[in-house]
This record gives structure tokens, C-alpha cells and sequence, in this order.
């Protein structure tokens, strides 16, 4: 099942979202809903928050990223209850986007490393480092279930500079190629 996208401005996209009790989800069903919505959206990260969901589970696959001199090859995963252990190394900039915040990209400045610990959609308990493209991806997505958004890196010029964008976007008066929810639509 493919749902729509919740738009910038929803409230469950600042609320930090909760752990999922085990048992307490069809947690392969619902990940592969995931996987279709962001495949349908053509995103390579999507968490539970951006469908709607208030629950601690992302989804991302970099797979399609092969212009990146980065390999990508099999970074498609499934992350329950994460907890990102620590973060290191220089910080660097690269322009992000979000589904729920459409045709808006902007540098945002991320440590190069991080340590996680999560469950995988079968269960199991998984330790996990990552670096580069792979950890900003995973950075961008753990955000989401921590009320956070990629807009909120940018200085206040930035951010008042894209506010009227951004309200169109809660509004639901922006242009994409999937379904949106958005919280202001009339």
C-alpha cells in the first residue's frame, strides 16, 4: 500500500516518534508499505513519521545512488527502534532534500561517522557503522524520528528566506509526483 507523504507543518513530524513493542506490528507488512511509498516518491530514505506514523522505524535504500564515487551496493535496510550510539569525524556539507519538504534543497553540515543500534525487520539486534553518504542518509532519516528536519541546520536568514515556501508547502500548494497530506490544505 502506497501513502501519501505528510507535508512540512503536520505536527507529527516535530513530535519524537515511539519505540515499537515487540509483537506490536506487522512489521513486514508495514515495511514493505514503506519501501512502495518511498519507491513511489522516488526517495531513498522515508521514516515512519513522513506517512503518518508516530512509531521508530525508517527505511532507506541508496542503491540508486551510483553517480556517488561512494559504493552503494546493498545499502537497502530496514531500521527498528534505532539509537545512534555516537557520531564523529569532520563535518561536511552536501546539499539535502525531503519528501516532505518538496523542491526545496539546501547544504546541511553532518559528522562523516556514526555507530547505530537497531533491529532488523526480522528481529534481530544489529551494531552497525557507517560513514559518508551512507551515514548521512541514516543521519537525515533518525532525525525524522526525533520531531527534527533537515531545514532546521539552516541559519535564520535561510529559514526566513524560505518561509513563504515552506508555508505553500503545508498548505499543500506545491507540485509533486506522489500523493501528499498536507495540514493546512483547505
Amino acid at each position: 500500500m502506497v501513502y501519501p507523504i505528510v507535508m512540512y507543518g503536520d505536527p507529527i513530524l516535530r513530535k519524537r516518534s515511539k519505540e515499537i513493542p515487540e509483537g506490536s506490528l506487522d512489521i513486514k507488512t508495514f515495511v514493505q508499505d514503506m519501501f512502495e511509498t518511498m519507491y513511489a516518491a522516488n526517495g531513498i530514505g522515508l521514516a515512519a513519521p513522513q506517512i503518518g506514523k508516530g512509531i521508530r522505524l525508517f527505511v532507506v535504500d541508496g542503491t540508486a545512488l551510483d553517480d556517488l564515487e561512494e559504493d552503494m551496493t546493498g545499502f537497502k535496510k530496514v531500521f527498528v527502534n534505532p539509537v545512534i550510539i555516537n557520531e564523529e569525524g569532520d563535518k561536511w556539507d552536501f546539499e539535502e532534500g525531503c519528501l516532505s519538504i518538496p523542491n526545496i534543497r539546501e547544504n546541511v553540515a553532518r559528522p562523516e561517522r556514526l555507530r547505530i543500534r537497531y533491529e532488523d525487520e526480522e528481529g534481530n539486534a544489529m551494531d552497525e557503522e557507517y560513514g559518508g553518504m551512507k551515514a548521512r542518509i541514516i543521519q537525515h532519516e533518525y532525525d525524522h524520528l526525533d520531531g527534527k528536519m533537515f531545514v532546521d541546520y539552516l541559519t535564520p536568514l535561510k529559514k526566513r528566506m524560505l518561509k513563504g515556501k515552506l508555508k505553500d508547502i503545508s498548505k499543500g500548494d506545491v507540485h509533486t509526483e506522489y500523493r501528499i497530506s498536507a495540514p493546512l490544505k483547505k
